[in-house]
C-alpha cells in the first residue's frame, strides 16, 4: 500500500506552457518565457505554499520538465511535489512503455520518484493501467491519478489498481465555468463522496476568463488559444465582467474569482503560472469565500454564454 494519502493542496502549478519554446509562434500560448523569470515564478510559489507543479511529457516533448527541473534547483526534493503523466498516444513500443515513459520523465526532472502520476488520456484503461502496478510497489510513483477519464473508465482503473492493494488517488479533468461536463456526469460527486481530490485544468480557459480579453484586446495572434478562443469572446462578455465586479468588492482580478469558483466547487485547480505576479491572485484566490448566489449567478451567466470548449483531445463524460 502506498505510505499516506496523497494531500491536495488549495491550487496546484500548471507548467503547459513551459513546453513553449519561447519563439513566437512556437507553443501553444505564445509565451515568451525566460529562465530567470521562471525562477522568479517558482520562488514566489514555493514561499507562499504553493508546492505542487504538474507537467507531462507532451508539453513541449520533454520542455516543459526540463524547464520545470530547472527552475526547481536548489529546493530539498522534500519541499515540492512533481506531478507528470504518461500519455498513450506517444507510448514507445518496448515491452514496457509506462515505465521507459517515467524513466525518461524522472531522467529530465533529476529525480528518483514522482509524486503523482497520471494517465493521461483513456486509450485503453485495461492496457495501460495494470503497468502502474510495479512503479507503485517500487516507489517510483507514490500515488496513481487518472486524467481526461469518465466515470466507467474511472471506475476501471480504480478496480484494476485496487486488486493490487492501490486505488485511484486522484482525478483530473478540464472543469471550468464554461466547461463543466464532470459536473453534469456525476464525476464531481463521486470524488467528493470517495474523498478523492479533483484536479480542475483550464479553470482559466487559456486565459479567456481571465477578463484581460475581449472583442477588443483579443488573444494574442498565432498562437493555438487565439484560434479557439477569440472568436467566442464577445460571448463571454457578460461572465467576465461580472467576475470583475464580484472581484472588485474583494480587491482581486476576474481570473482570481475564477479561480475561487473552482475552489469552491470542492476541487484543486491547476492554474498556469508563467508570471511571478499571477501568484499574487492564487493567494487571493485562496483567501475568497463566494456567496452561493455569487456561484449560482456566475453560472447562470456561463450557461447563458453557450459555448462549447471541450478540447480536441477530450471525450464526452
Amino acid at each position: 500500500m502506498t505510505s499516506k494519502t496523497l494531500t491536495a493542496p488549495a491550487v496546484a502549478l500548471g507548467t503547459w506552457a513551459w513546453g513553449d519554446s519561447g519563439e513566437v509562434g512556437d507553443g501553444y500560448f505564445g509565451s515568451q518565457l525566460t529562465e530567470s523569470g521562471l525562477r522568479e515564478v517558482v520562488e514566489k510559489a514555493q514561499s507562499n505554499g504553493f508546492t505542487l507543479w504538474d507537467t507531462a511529457v507532451v508539453y513541449g516533448m520533454g520542455h516543459s520538465e526540463t524547464v520545470l527541473a530547472q527552475a526547481l534547483k536548489g529546493y530539498a526534493r522534500s519541499e515540492y511535489q512533481l506531478s507528470t503523466k504518461f500519455t498513450p498516444q506517444v507510448a514507445g513500443d518496448g515491452d514496457d512503455p509506462v515505465a521507459d515513459m517515467l524513466e525518461q520523465s524522472l531522467d529530465r526532472m533529476g529525480t528518483d520518484y514522482v509524486d503523482l502520476y497520471w494517465i493521461h488520456n483513456p486509450a485503453d484503461v485495461a492496457r495501460w493501467t495494470p503497468l502502474l502496478i510495479p512503479l507503485l510497489r517500487s516507489g517510483r510513483i507514490k500515488h496513481v491519478g487518472v486524467s481526461n477519464h469518465n466515470m466507467k473508465e474511472i471506475a476501471l482503473a480504480d478496480q484494476i489498481l485496487g486488486e493490487a492493494g492501490f486505488r485511484v488517488e486522484a482525478v483530473q479533468n478540464h472543469y471550468s465555468l464554461l466547461y463543466r461536463s464532470s459536473e453534469r456526469a456525476g464525476i464531481l460527486e463521486h470524488c467528493r463522496r470517495h474523498d478523492l481530490p479533483f484536479f480542475s485544468y483550464m479553470v482559466l480557459e487559456q486565459g479567456a476568463l481571465t477578463g484581460r480579453y475581449g472583442p477588443a484586446h483579443p488573444l494574442p495572434e498565432g498562437s493555438s488559444r487565439a484560434a479557439v478562443y477569440n472568436g467566442i469572446l464577445p460571448q463571454l462578455q457578460a461572465l467576465t465582467d461580472r467576475m470583475g465586479a464580484i472581484g472588485e468588492d474583494r480587491g482581486a482580478s476576474a481570473a482570481d474569482v475564477a479561480t475561487a469558483w473552482a475552489i469552491a466547487k470542492g476541487t484543486t485547480p491547476i492554474i498556469g503560472v508563467t508570471k511571478a505576479g499571477y501568484i499574487d491572485g492564487l493567494v487571493r484566490a485562496r483567501g475568497i469565500e463566494l456567496a452561493d448566489e455569487e456561484i449560482a449567478e456566475l453560472e447562470a451567466l456561463a450557461d447563458a454564454a453557450d459555448v462549447d470548449t471541450r478540447g480536441s483531445w477530450e471525450h464526452d463524460m
